[in-house]
């Protein structure tokens, strides 16, 4: 798939990520953010975040980072890798919500699982 078809998808399932609070702040959609995390991070990091092109991200390996660090890498990507900036798609809080389910939610506890 071409670069600009795969961002061009990946924009048009990121757009209805979030829902207006009642005091006017976004507030993540978890059920979509779970997806993408596990659907369009997956296409990298495995399906099962068990790694693939990119690196694994098991629950401990993601608690060696401060949840500030996660989101910083998640809206910023890492230069010289092949993770992108997600930043253009993804609020402050979208990020920080998929930074804080690595942490403490994710399916993936250890490579050992």
């Amino acid at each position: 798939m071409l670069p600009s078809a795969r961002f061009l998808i990946c924009l048009s399932l990121l757009l209805p990520l979030t829902a207006v609070a009642g005091d006017g702040e976004a507030s993540p959609d978890a059920e979509r953010l779970e997806t993408l995390l596990y659907q369009d991070c997956g296409s990298c990091h495995g399906m099962t975040l068990r790694g693939g092109l990119g690196p694994a991200l098991p629950r401990d390996r993601m608690q060696a980072l401060s949840p500030e660090a996660l989101t910083h890498i998640i809206r910023h990507g890492i230069p010289g890798t092949a993770m992108p900036g997600w930043q253009a798609l993804l609020s402050e809080a979208e990020a920080r919500w998929i930074a804080d389910h690595l942490q403490t939610d994710n399916r993936l506890k250890t490579l050992d699982d």
